[in-house]
């Protein structure tokens, strides 16, 4: 099957376009195109719109661009859109819309744009991963801390029926839906709710109305093994954790382990053939990140400078060998390596970076992988964008340069309250000691891919510190974007805390490209 034209892309619960951005990268936008996109926070739904403009300005009119570079570089600008590039602004608000699905008026809108846009002659795909708060493992955890809270009345386990509505009702080739690991385990009413998800999406007919013998059927196929789960199968006689991906075999420098689901329809199976991900080893994060222009933390309470900043750090390096030499502790490395930093410490030259960070011949952010620095990097754009460092208190500031030496001396990140024994590195947590914290503070180690990039990192930075001692901070909203292969020049909107939330949430789009492949493969081979 031979199609001219690029092949029609819903995405639901977009989040800032993860998905989509793989999706549409594809043969530089030649293999699939964003019909709509639904989202409701709208900070995500504003960095989904920009980014729909610069689709729209790359395929209809290059000439404008000019106005997305000049948004992107310049402080103060109103607006992205000039009046030669109006009419590219108002394809992108039609693309990106803000909808909160699960409400009647939310509902009632996807379903208006559905039939106004969507030419369902067409074989099309959907794509989208539902809220997973209700499934995560950590907001399971917070639940449990709530007595009347009850599974089967929180609404966000069954906004996949939303999803499954879509199915149902538009017939898609081809659907994508991602969410969480902790989706396996999830239990509503005492019981396990993903095999209720495999069955209802192998047969939505059945699921949402009843229908006992219905042609629109789905194969559910795990992109990293030969499963394939279909109506009428058992699951739990599948090896559920078949469906999970580990994004760091598969060229993500990331620890990410997600489930995702490629529903294929019964009408397309001539077309699946092969529906695995070529496994490829991921970067490092030092590779990501390390030729990205440094910055210093700020002094979060009390007045900033460099000099101030700067003499807190040294202060910390000072105390800790210090400590460690009291203590008895037999650690050499760590001794010396406290030493050569506090020596050495050169922090204090540094600024913090800011939304919008002047580009210097001095740091390239080349990866040195011809075909990730094609995707990342853009030589039009003068500016990094979202690189701008946090605010630390002190104590915070101690314990990061500790773990960013203790990481360069023995290349892992201390645990717990069984390394962070030194003076004054033990927050104030009346469980700190039970073991339950024991990555509370992780640096992300320049040898190794990161861990996952959630998002927490919008509440602190602990998880994510940076593994260079001299600048003694977490990570920034461009070094988390490019851990999770975000392009250089997407551009996150909204206030810091809101960016890190985009992008923790948000699909690598590197590894959504791959999976757009092995759709498009299915579709057009069928």
């Amino acid at each position: 099957m031979n199609f001219d034209q690029p092949l029609q892309v819903v995405d639901l619960f977009a989040g800032p376009g993860g998905l989509g951005e793989g999706f549409s990268s594809l043969n530089e936008g030649k293999s699939f195109e964003v019909l709509v996109s639904a989202e409701m926070d709208p900070f995500a739904r504003s960095t989904l719109r920009l980014r729909a403009f610069y689709r729209a300005l790359k395929k209809n009119n290059r000439a404008a661009l000019d106005d997305y570079y000049y948004f992107c570089e310049t402080a103060g600008v109103e607006h992205p859109w000039t009046s030669r590039s109006l009419k590219e602004w108002e394809i992108a608000d039609k693309e990106a819309r803000q909808i909160k699905l699960g409400s009647p008026e939310g509902n009632a809108e996807l379903d208006r744009i559905l039939e106004e846009r969507l030419d369902t002659t067409k074989p099309w795909v959907l794509i989208g991963g539902p809220p997973c708060q209700a499934y995560s493992i950590v907001g399971r955890a917070r639940n449990k801390g709530n007595l009347e809270y009850k599974a089967e009345d929180d609404h966000r386990h069954f906004l996949y029926r939303e999803y499954l509505r879509i199915i149902q009702s538009k017939k898609p080739a081809v659907f994508v839906m991602e969410n969480v690991k902790g989706i396996l385990s999830s239990k509503v009413g005492g019981e396990q709710i993903f095999p209720q998800i495999l069955k209802d999406l192998a047969d939505p007919d059945l699921a949402l109305g009843g229908l006992a013998e219905s042609e629109n059927r789905y194969r559910i196929c795990s992109l990293v093994t030969d499963d394939v789960y279909e109506s009428g199968d058992d699951p739990l006689k599948l090896d559920l954790n078949n469906f999970v991906i580990r994004a760091e075999n598969y060229g993500v420098p990331q620890s990410r382990h997600r489930v995702i689901l490629v529903g294929v329809s019964e009408r397309y199976l001539k077309g699946l053939h092969e529906h695995k991900l070529k496994p490829s080893k991921g970067p490092t994060v030092e590779q990501m990140i390390g030729t990205l222009p440094p910055l210093r933390s700020t002094l979060s309470r009390g007045q900033d400078s460099a000099d101030a900043w700067c003499s807190q750090v040294i202060r910390h390096l000072d105390e800790l060998r210090s400590d460690l030499i009291s203590s008895g502790k037999k650690d050499p490395k760590l001794e010396m390596k406290l030493k050569i930093f506090r020596d050495s410490f050169s922090g204090g030259r540094l600024n913090n970076g800011g939304l919008r960070v002047r580009k210097s011949n001095s740091w390239s952010g080349r990866v040195d992988i011809p075909d990730l620095d094609s995707w990342l990097s853009d030589e039009r754009l003068g500016v990094w964008l979202n690189h701008e460092a946090r605010g630390h208190m002190t104590s915070d500031l101690r314990r990061y340069v500790y773990a960013a030496v203790f990481g360069d001396a023995h290349l892992t990140s201390p645990k717990g309250h069984q390394e962070f024994t030194l003076a004054g590195l033990a927050p104030d947590h009346k469980n700190w000691e039970t073991g339950k914290f024991s990555d509370r503070f992780r640096v992300q180690l320049k040898g190794q891919v990161a861990s996952t990039i959630t998002s927490h990192i919008s509440k602190d930075g602990h998880y994510f510190i940076h593994y260079d001692p001299n600048q003694c901070r977490s990570l920034t909203v461009r070094e988390a974007a490019r851990i999770q292969t975000f392009p250089d020049n997407y551009f996150f909107l909204g206030n810091r805390t809101q960016q890190y939330h985009q992008v923790g949430n948000a699909v690598p789009p590197l590894l959504a490209g791959k999976i757009a492949k092995i759709v498009e493969s299915i579709i057009r081979s069928a």
